[in-house]
């Protein structure tokens, strides 16, 4: 079965997380110090963000985090996500993941080439999963990545099942480390109408985020329609799952292609709604696994978890 990745903006979430279901998660992890002395326009992770949850920002809270991982056995992968750095920045981001290695986070989700191959000349042995923010191409970015040992892929947002499959398909017939290599798309939330690796927006807390600008095209409903029939249900809370993005009727596909990890985008969502996502994503790959064919599939999920419609915000379709 799939794993369901799930994104962490507070140490306080993981256990509620766990419980409901994810197999681990990504986190950003920005020291107040960083913050202070480079704020906002050179950023460590690309979510200067202070006044809500959205990343760890002490080491203490690493320190706690740490404690749980070692009970609940659910891994925290810590992003850097910030496209270059300057050169300067470099040792001092080598010295923030060595002090967190020391408590136990070994995996690094990296979007600038260069950070990633400063890691492996300076001998860090330290897991590196090519973050959705490089924005790979094709299989032959790949390829020239796995020269530095990669764990795992996370393909952007704007790849096909079969630019997917094609990039799989050349890991696995490679042999070596390189058939091992795990990799990761996004499922729910946050279908930003841009590629991370040309994202130019500031996402901090001085400045809205571009990706929240309206961009949405609908038909124009007509008046006589039966409005239980065309508009989704959100629940009494407001929640409705894959409001912002949704991939979880592509998972038949997904599977199919050789995705190993999904991921669950919600670093700064509302908690209650996140727990939501990983409960229905559970019993999505729960019907996955008992079903023999994509339609029965798609069948079973409407109703299990889409009874009054989705919100057809769709990533891959």
């Amino acid at each position: 079965m799939m794993k369901i990745t799930a994104g962490l903006g507070s140490a306080d979430e993981y256990i509620r997380f766990v419980e409901a279901g994810a197999d681990e998660f990504f986190s950003g992890f920005v020291p107040y110090s960083w913050t202070e002395k480079y704020g906002t326009v050179m950023p460590l992770n690309r979510r200067e963000v202070l006044c809500y949850h959205v990343q760890l920002g002490a080491f203490s809270e690493l320190e706690i985090l740490s404690e749980m991982i070692r009970k609940y056995r659910k891994p925290v992968h810590l992003t850097f996500n910030s496209l270059y750095y300057i050169p300067q920045q470099y040792p001092e981001i080598v010295e923030i993941i060595e002090n967190c290695m020391k408590l136990g986070f070994m995996s690094y989700i990296i979007a600038d080439p260069a950070l990633i191959v400063y890691l492996r000349e300076k001998g860090i042995p330290c897991e590196i999963h090519m973050s959705g923010e490089m924005g790979e191409i094709n299989r032959r970015t790949v390829e020239v990545f796995q020269r530095l040992d990669l764990k795992r892929v996370i393909f952007h947002r704007k790849n096909s099942f079969e630019d997917m499959q094609s990039v799989i398909c050349s890991e696995r017939t490679a042999g070596g480390r390189r058939a091992e290599t795990e990799f990761e798309a996004f499922v729910l939330n946050e279908m930003c109408q841009f590629t991370g690796a040309f994202c130019n927006s500031l996402h901090c807390d001085e400045l809205g985020h571009l990706c929240r600008v309206p961009y949405w095209t609908e038909p124009v409903r007509d008046e006589s329609e039966d409005e239980d029939a065309t508009v989704p249900k959100y629940d009494d809370n407001g929640y409705l799952c894959g409001a912002t993005g949704c991939g979880l009727c592509a998972l038949y596909r997904l599977r199919d292609a050789g995705i190993t990890h999904l991921k669950l985008v919600g670093r700064g969502n509302y908690t209650d709604f996140m727990e939501k996502d990983i409960r229905n994503l559970k019993t999505a790959l729960e019907i996955l696994e008992n079903t023999d064919t994509e339609a029965a599939f798609r069948t079973e999920m409407k109703k299990q978890i889409f009874p009054y419609g989705c919100s057809g915000n769709c990533y891959y379709l």
